[in-house]
């Protein structure tokens, strides 16, 4: 479960970060107001694994609202706050905010909190498996290593392992090259940088998948990358 509501009254901050997160497979909800915010928490509630709340809004303030959510749900809340005076931070943190961020800031930046906060509720690995199966190969996320159909480990590096791993849990979803470098090495692709696509041409031939017309991963031009392969998933 990995839902979250924003409240925040530009609209082009809104689409940005909807945009954005929903890159990174997120789902995303989003209110304009404090009434619109409380009429859209109500409803999903229980479905939502955090809240951002901007401080400032035409009706309300995030941190009224802060105190009514926490009232009524331990879900992680981020204040985004204009303001550099402490107090906020402050005041935000004492009614029961988790983390707050201060405008201006980048996604990339929000992006991270949010994997922290979700990190440490438990929530990014919540329903994560041991074995991921496709086409005769079996990628094991406690060992950390990927067998084929012989019984045969195929080599492959720790940032291999880790790009294999995020295809595969995100199947038929086109992924593209910011979202993998940033899940693989930290940082966005410049547009120069032809180090993932590198890596993904290794990975293509670990898994005889190379050629012209790759089946496993496929090149979606234009757009990225998208792993094509059925996968089931499994503890044992």
């Amino acid at each position: 479960m990995r839902k979250i509501l924003i409240v925040d009254d530009d609209q082009k901050t809104r689409m940005l970060l909807k945009t954005y997160l929903e890159k990174n497979q997120y789902e995303v909800r989003l209110a304009h107001d404090g009434e619109a915010f409380l009429a859209e928490f109500n409803r999903c509630a229980d479905d939502l694994s955090l809240v951002i709340l901007d401080v400032m809004l035409p009706d309300t303030d995030g941190f009224a609202l802060c105190k009514i959510v926490r009232r009524r749900s331990n879900v992680p809340i981020i204040m985004l706050t204009a303001s550099s005076d402490e107090t906020d931070r402050v005041v935000g943190l004492e009614l029961g905010a988790d983390d707050y961020i201060a405008k201006p800031y980048s996604p990339r930046e929000l992006l991270a909190r949010i994997k922290a906060i979700h990190r440490r509720a438990g929530i990014e690995n919540i329903s994560a498996s041991r074995y991921y199966r496709f086409v005769g190969f079996t990628l094991d996320t406690v060992a950390r290593t990927v067998v084929d159909a012989s019984g045969q480990v195929v080599p492959l590096t720790g940032l291999d392992f880790q790009l294999l791993r995020y295809f595969i849990e995100h199947p038929g979803v086109i992924l593209d090259r910011n979202v993998l470098c940033e899940e693989t090495r930290g940082r966005d692709a410049g547009p120069l940088d032809r180090s993932l696509d590198v890596q993904i041409s290794r990975l293509r031939l670990r898994l005889n998948d190379g050629g012209k017309q790759p089946l496993l991963i496929k090149t979606v031009r234009g757009a990225g990358y998208v792993f094509s392969a059925d996968v089931s998933v499994s503890n044992a």
